[in-house]
């Protein structure tokens, strides 16, 4: 297990703009044209404990673990996207974010999974100062932050996925151009009406299986979790 003294303080500030963090992890080359999982981060990857600004808060969820584990193995990044309002409204800073991520990062390098690329917008209308902005391009259900991913990874939009616990994570898929969404505890599978992006319930091990073989098949491999 990470020491998390040791990775919550020495965790750089990587801010492009004031609301939005985005920091690349590790050296693993893509080639261009690649699908990517795409991940919102709490209620998702981790439990959700509502506005999480302290490490020890964080619990991972360990039916999402294989979920990324097959992104590493068949060669997908794996791109985490994550609204932070928190620090528009005054609940945390970008230190304790940073704190946050670095834990979490070392919480699943502990369980062999590998987060390529993070990024964080905490722009929201109720914040403060630069930050209060409302419906920023970069905060889902808008697709900014996919689309930046997309242009520094070259990744295949059009082949990607996203997975996240609430409706802005699917809509922030639909708007950039994915091909699915994967939504936790959602109750049935639909299909926008433009028939462009589906969206597909992740409730049950069946269902995780199932995403588990789809990522599989987007890194062209083929083999049942089931």
């Amino acid at each position: 297990m990470a020491d998390r003294e040791a990775v919550t303080t020495s965790q750089p500030y990587q801010l492009e703009e004031p609301g939005l963090w985005v920091e690349r992890i590790g050296t693993a080359a893509f080639p261009v044209g690649t699908p990517a999982l795409f991940l919102d981060r709490d209620g998702t990857i981790n439990v959700d404990s509502g506005y999480p600004s302290d490490p020890a808060d964080i619990v991972l969820r360990p039916e999402m673990l294989p979920v990324i584990r097959t992104a590493n193995i068949v060669g997908l990044p794996a791109i985490v996207v994550s609204n932070q309002s928190g620090i528009a409204r005054g609940y945390f800073g970008w230190p304790d974010f940073a704190a946050v991520n670095a834990w979490l990062l070392a919480l699943l390098e502990a369980q062999n999974c590998r987060i390529d690329l993070v990024l964080a917008c905490a722009y929201h209308s109720s914040g403060t100062g630069e930050l209060a902005v409302g419906d920023h391009p970069m905060r889902k259900p808008n697709p900014g932050m996919l689309l930046r991913a997309r242009d520094l990874l070259g990744v295949d939009i059009s082949r990607s996925i996203i997975v996240g616990d609430k409706a802005d994570d699917m809509e922030a898929g639909r708007r950039a151009g994915l091909c699915e969404g994967w939504l936790v505890h959602g109750r049935s599978n639909r299909t926008s009406g433009d028939g462009m992006f589906a969206t597909r319930k992740l409730t049950t091990s069946n269902d995780h299986s199932k995403l588990c073989e789809t990522i599989a098949e987007l890194g062209g491999i083929r083999f049942s979790f089931r």
